[in-house]
């Protein structure tokens, strides 16, 4: 099968082997390995073209709940969606989610997602208990803050590199609706929302905004800040809403183009009145809008896409994102989705985690080849002049010094990385490094 990846970029058949059955003694066969959830992730981090995939997707079981403690035992391939269909219900929620539910719990460990309560709960290591980790040396081994703690720490954001998750233990948080009211404030110019994201952050559970961002002049900047909280009075909705929409095939040609960008971008925009309203939407819009089309990454057409999703100090946030959005307008690409939050200052149990505290962007591009490389690495250098950070979950081709500016502690992961896990994308970023020091500690 192809296992891609989210962004389709690079299209390969690769091997993989199904996770029933797999023993440490399979994991010692002379090839690297690595775990693979259900393919969401953007970049390279979920491949590893010269060994062989494990796909956890058949270890799916939901094991326990507790509903005095709201803490769920399930396998790692559970899908979010899967633990949503179950906990709704029953009056709980995801304490953290991302932008889709189609993640595995294994892969939303692996790679500490984050959603749009940072500012409120961290990040989704934060609110899982323990797992069991299967490590090529034969052990099953029980993790947690107390008990193999130093792995428990690495694995959260490990991206797959310390071993097999094979079940997990994550705490729900009770809810008295899964459906949110929304405060919606559409601003003109970037401006507006520096002005007013704090407030939005101290007043709400979740708070994100949309940034238009191929508009220029007076409107540079102008899009839609989102507050949201769960409703108090309503019974939590059932789960389990259908797909309306798919894509059946992939476009021969980008159909998300500058040109559709604008019209999409324009109609988007106006659909909120001018000001600010509060009204009550259903979960599913909230979170997980694109979720509602299947295969949304094929209208970027058979070359795919690219995201670069970044996180900057707070106190250079107005100048450097001003500095990005102006950057892939020079480049001249038309982002489809543009993201602006803040994070907050919740620290996460894991030791390569991406979030920390400032803004984050996130910026989806259509792949063109040489011209999207260039813009990419021109959006690396302005981050990384600003202090910040590129997300390696996201990332198809981020420089290895990009990498080490990033993340200066990734030493740490590599000292806990199981021998026989690999991914393409630590191999042509952190290993560039460690194979550099290798033969640099030879040449004595």
């Amino acid at each position: 099968m192809s296992y891609d990846s989210w962004g389709r970029n690079v299209r390969a058949r690769r091997k993989a082997r199904e996770v029933s059955g797999l023993t440490a003694q399979t994991l010692r066969d002379g090839v690297s390995w690595l775990p693979y959830g259900n393919g969401r992730s953007y970049g390279d981090s979920c491949h590893n073209s010269p060994g062989c995939l494990i796909d956890s997707r058949a270890a799916n079981r939901i094991l326990s709940f507790d509903e005095n403690s709201g803490e769920l035992i399930c396998e790692a391939g559970v899908l979010l969606s899967d633990v949503l269909d179950y906990a709704i219900p029953r009056g709980f929620f995801l304490p953290v989610t991302p932008g889709t539910r189609f993640v595995t719990v294994g892969g939303a460990i692996a790679n500490d997602v984050h959603g749009k309560n940072h500012h409120v709960r961290g990040t989704f290591g934060s609110h899982v208990s323990g797992f069991n980790l299967l490590r090529s040396d034969g052990r099953s081994l029980e993790c947690s803050a107390d008990i193999n703690s130093d792995l428990f720490a690495a694995t959260i954001g490990g991206m797959g590199l310390t071993g097999l998750i094979t079940r997990a233990a994550i705490r729900l948080m009770k809810v008295g609706s899964a459906d949110i009211q929304q405060r919606t404030l559409r601003f003109d110019r970037i401006d507006d929302y520096f002005e007013r994201c704090a407030e939005f952050d101290n007043a709400h559970e979740y708070a994100v905004a949309w940034i238009d961002q191929l508009a220029k002049g007076r409107k540079f900047g102008r899009g839609l800040l989102l507050g949201g909280d769960h409703m108090e009075d309503g019974a939590p909705m059932k789960a389990g809403t259908k797909q309306v929409l798919s894509v059946p095939f992939t476009s021969p040609v980008n159909l998300l183009n500058n040109l559709t960008l604008k019209l999409f971008n324009e109609a988007f925009f106006r659909k909120e009145k001018a000001g600010e309203h509060v009204r009550n939407v259903s979960w599913q819009s909230y979170f997980y809008p694109l979720d509602a089309i299947g295969h949304w990454n094929r209208l970027y057409g058979p070359r795919g896409l690219f995201q670069h999703q970044s996180v900057y100090p707070e106190l250079t946030g107005y100048d450097t994102t001003v500095k990005l959005m102006e950057c892939a307008q020079t480049h001249g690409h038309a982002s489809f989705l543009t993201v602006l939050k803040r994070f907050g200052t919740i620290k996460s149990p894991g030791v390569f985690s991406f979030p920390r505290p400032g803004f984050t962007l996130t910026l989806d591009f259509a792949n063109q080849g040489e011209r999207t490389l260039r813009l990419l690495d021109a959006l690396d250098d302005i981050v990384v002049a600003a202090g910040g950070a590129v997300n390696p979950y996201k990332d198809a081709r981020m420089r290895a010094a990009t990498f080490e500016a990033s993340f200066p502690n990734w030493r740490a992961l590599e000292e806990k990385r199981d021998p026989v896990m690999m991914s393409d994308f630590w191999s042509r970023t952190a290993m560039t490094f460690a194979g550099a020091q290798m033969g640099h500690a030879a040449s004595f």
